[in-house]
């Protein structure tokens, strides 16, 4: 899950580099004023999601290392427990039970996080149809039938 977690993570940061650059390259010019203001606005709402998903990726990153050290911890504590005393037993069970608590935490960030993930894809997929439709022969736009996924709302502007 850590290494997973670790490459979701550069890739959301190169993600936010290429998005930026392209950003930055897009021109000032009043040619297609309405293209470029939507894909502006396109591009600043993907920045705005990857931030979050950064964020999300960040913590579970720390999370996920965190419970590999109670993990281990609890390790570490069984052998100290049964090489003196069982009247101490209760530690390890404690460590135990907190290291899986920070799994399942992690995890719940990480779906948070593939949901975000989600939205952008789907966003930015909604984006290329609008605007690909400006450049296709209009009987083509006109005779296409859209396709569904059966776990997303249909929308106006499909």
């Amino acid at each position: 899950m850590i290494l997973s977690t670790s490459t979701r993570l550069g890739r959301v940061v190169d993600r936010v580099r290429s998005l930026s650059d392209r950003l930055q390259s897009l021109p000032d010019d009043e040619t297609k004023a309405d293209l470029l203001d939507e894909k502006r606005a396109m591009l600043f709402d993907q920045l705005d999601k990857l931030t979050s998903r950064s964020r999300l990726l960040q913590r579970a990153l720390t999370t996920f290392y965190l419970a590999v050290g109670i993990f281990v911890a609890t390790s570490v504590a069984i052998g100290v427990v049964s090489f003196f005393s069982a009247r101490f037993a209760f530690i390890p069970v404690v460590f135990g039970l907190i290291g899986a608590f920070f799994l399942f935490y992690g995890s719940m960030l990480l779906v948070f996080e593939a949901r975000l993930a989600l939205s952008t894809t789907h966003a930015e997929m909604d984006f290329i149809w609008r605007t690909s439709k400006r450049f296709v022969p209009r009987e083509l736009v006109e005779q296409h039938n859209t396709h569904y996924v059966h776990f997303r709302k249909k929308s106006d502007n499909s």
